[in-house]
């Protein structure tokens, strides 16, 4: 867990320096749809999950 957020932490000391902060919402984005693609996969959720893409 540390590892992620040192991870999340240089994400965002990039984001600062680089000002590309337009880039946080794809980031965001691409976590949350992974997490929710690992969370759903042995459930009965993951038909229709699977139908969205």
């Amino acid at each position: 867990m540390k590892d992620f957020l040192e991870l999340l932490k240089d994400i965002w000391d990039f984001l600062k320096v680089r000002k590309k902060y337009w880039l946080a919402p794809l980031i965001i984005t691409i976590v949350l749809m992974g997490a929710l693609i690992v969370f759903t996969q042995g459930s009965v959720v993951a038909p229709f999950i699977y139908s969205i893409f």
